[in-house]
């Protein structure tokens, strides 16, 4: 959330959110607005490190094998070659400039600090930050706040100025206990420049179709191959089954249904592509560690 005071401008229009980003090799970082219909939906790895800040928008976020709804005031850091995709709920729609998505990225590679002065032992959290972050930090709480009043800040700074604020940044990430891990400890990416095509098929068909009936064999004609042949591609490369992917995308839609659609559970299950009450207490159970009830609850009260 930016907090009251600070005007962000101006406005810098890109046609992909999240694309891959090269940095100018005189520049040492760098920090962009963003404001488009909605955050693009492709599946890629870049070989910067990425801090990303939902300004305005919602949707489903996509870390290595995590899954998770996205909505303004989200901080993720993101280290080389992470596959990650925000996929907005707005995706396909004609979306009116008022209700674009915003939000600001900081690319940066690792030696922008130099390696000589990474190797020392004054920097040994800022190494282990950078080690956390190859399987992506979600940044919660105070940290959270604070750092966004620092990217917004950033955008405005230039020189030695705005290298400083990055430093500030990154302290203030290597000195807090306010972060999440997302990608699973077993991931690593195995994805080719081919593999993220069909994943990006993969993708788009199943976030166009997950509130009904989805049978494997359409997915793994998407992808040109066998049912058998793409539950083995598939679980390689997102470190999970299909089947599994799928019910997290669905329990994810159905947590936003019960807290801000504020839809009985009943509906909730129907709205996100389950087709019986009891299949969906489970999956419920299963991804978010509460049954719905006492999920909506927490978050309800």
């Amino acid at each position: 959330m930016i907090p009251e005071g600070i005007i962000i401008r101006p406005l810098i229009y890109v046609k992909s959110a999240l694309q891959k980003s090269p940095i100018p090799n005189a520049q040492a970082f760098v920090a962009k607005l963003l404001r488009q219909p909605n955050f693009d939906p492709i599946w890629h790895f870049h070989a910067e490190y990425q801090l990303f800040m939902v300004l305005k928008g919602s949707g489903t976020r996509f870390i290595g094998d995590h899954v998770k709804q996205f909505k303004k005031g989200d901080i993720t850091f993101t280290g080389p070659n992470l596959p990650h995709m925000w996929r907005s709920d707005n995706e396909g729609m004609t979306v009116e400039e008022i209700a674009w998505s915003e939000g600001i990225v900081v690319y940066f590679h690792e030696d922008f600090i130099g390696n000589s002065l990474l190797q020392k032992e004054e920097m040994i959290k800022l190494r282990q930050l950078f080690q956390k972050s190859l399987r992506g930090l979600d940044v919660t709480g105070k940290t959270a706040q604070n750092i966004s009043a620092m990217m917004a800040n950033l955008l405005h700074l230039e020189g030695l100025d705005s290298v400083f604020e990055l430093f500030k940044i990154l302290r203030c990430l290597t000195h807090t206990n306010e972060t999440n891990l997302l990608a699973s400890p077993g991931y690593t990416n195995s994805l080719k420049e081919g593999d993220t095509e069909r994943m990006n098929t993969v993708h788009a068909y199943v976030m166009k179709n997950f509130r009904g009936k989805i049978e494997l064999r359409t997915v793994a004609t998407l992808a040109n191959m066998t049912p058998t042949s793409f539950s083995r591609y598939f679980k390689t490369h997102a470190n999970k089954s299909f089947s599994v992917f799928l019910s997290e995308i669905r329990i994810g839609y159905a947590c936003k249904l019960l807290i801000e659609e504020k839809m009985n559970i009943g509906e909730a299950c129907y709205k996100s592509g389950f087709q019986t009450l009891s299949n969906f207490n489970k999956q419920f159970k299963a991804i978010t560690k509460r049954t719905p009830m006492s999920y909506k609850k927490k978050y309800t009260m």
